[in-house]
Parts: C-alpha cells; sequence; structure tokens
C-alpha cells in the first residue's frame, strides 16, 4: 500500500490488520528519527544509517529506498515467514520501493490511497506535526508525481475521504484478491507506501 505522506496509510493497515485474520503488516526500517507519537518496533524499526546500510550488504531487506533524505526498507526475512505460513503480507512503503517488491512478487496487489483533495493532504499532514514546514512542503511537492506514477503502476486506487469507507475499500480488495476474486492480480502480499 502507498500513497503520499499525511494521506493516512498507517491508520488504513492498522484498521485493515484489525479487520481480517491471518494478516501481517511488516514494519519498516528507517534513517529518520521517530516522530512524537511514534514507537520503535511498532511504527517502524528506528535504525542508524550504519546499521541501514549493513542491511543493505547482507541482502536483508526486501526493498529499499531513499525519500526525502532518509532510507527506508522492508525486512526480507519476516515477510518471506508469513507468506509461508499462509499469510497476507501488507507492505507499507513508497512508490520506488513497491515497484522494487513487484519485482520480486510480480502477482503483488498494488493499492495506493489518494487524498480528496490537495487541500485535504495538507492539512492531514499539518495536523500531525511531524515535519518542519521545509520537509511537509518537499513532500506535498513530491505527492503529485508519486499520484502521476501510481496511476501507471498500481492496480487499485482509493481515495481516503472517509476513513471507514477507505477502509472498508481496502478490505475488500484483500478479501477479492485472496480468494481470487475479481482483483487484476491474485497475491497474497498486497504492496504500499510508506
Amino acid at each position: 500500500m502507498s500513497g503520499p505522506s499525511g494521506v493516512g496509510k498507517s491508520t488504513i493497515c492498522r484498521e485493515v490488520v484489525k479487520q481480517l485474520p491471518d494478516v501481517y503488516l511488516s514494519v519498516s526500517v528507517t534513517t529518520r528519527p521517530p516522530g512524537p507519537s511514534e514507537t520503535n518496533g511498532l511504527d517502524y524499526l528506528f535504525i542508524s544509517k550504519k546499521q541501514f546500510q549493513q542491511r543493505v550488504e547482507n541482502g536483508q531487506l526486501l526493498e529499499h529506498a531513499e525519500v526525502f533524505g532518509h532510507w527506508y526498507g522492508t525486512p526480507k526475512d519476516k515477510v518471506e515467514e508469513s507468506l509461508q505460513a499462509g499469510k497476507t503480507v501488507i507492505l507499507e512503503i513508497d512508490v520506488q520501493g513497491a515497484k522494487q517488491a513487484k519485482k520480486i512478487y510480480p502477482d503483488a496487489t498494488m493499492i495506493f490511497i489518494l487524498p480528496p483533495s490537495a487541500k485535504t493532504l495538507a492539512e492531514r499532514m499539518d495536523q500531525r506535526g511531524r515535519e518542519n514546514p521545509q520537509v511537509a512542503e518537499e513532500r506535498l511537492n513530491g505527492a503529485s508525481s508519486e499520484i502521476a506514477a501510481a496511476w501507471q503502476y498500481y492496480n487499485h486506487m482509493v481515495i481516503n475521504e472517509d476513513l471507514q469507507q477507505a477502509v472498508k475499500e481496502v478490505v475488500e480488495i484483500i478479501r477479492g484478491t485472496a480468494k481470487g476474486g475479481e482483483s487484476q492480480d491474485s497475491s497474497t502480499a498486497n504492496v504500499g507506501e510508506r
């Protein structure tokens, strides 16, 4: 699952996990400092640049990318263990990482979360208070290019205007995919953005 910063990806992912059995939500590693309301190991695994580079060199990451000056990656071992256990895996990652993951799991279902408007996205980013104004502006400017790329690579676009409706749509997409339903791709790995 992917989408621009502040669109509500994390909230949607957490709600989806509550509603579906046998789902593993991957926790990404990152070199960025934690936000005031973030918990290490729950929201992200916060590590140093040196530790991140060691994981890359050791082949421990399924995908990795630099986003707004910080590195993010998906630990390979937990994803593989969960897939082998028959679970649906949700990766909350950026577009760069999603493209890498899609090469490894070509049948992955790609879900992109859209804001109802640019104004709403800016308000949501401001409310979460995680970025300084310069970083927030960079992220807002990057949102339009992410959205443009998403139309090319993602199977499903979900507008997060109403949280419960967006969660319902994502749950239906995952259920349809897992049961071999109407989704374009049939897979147990559902991929998205940071």
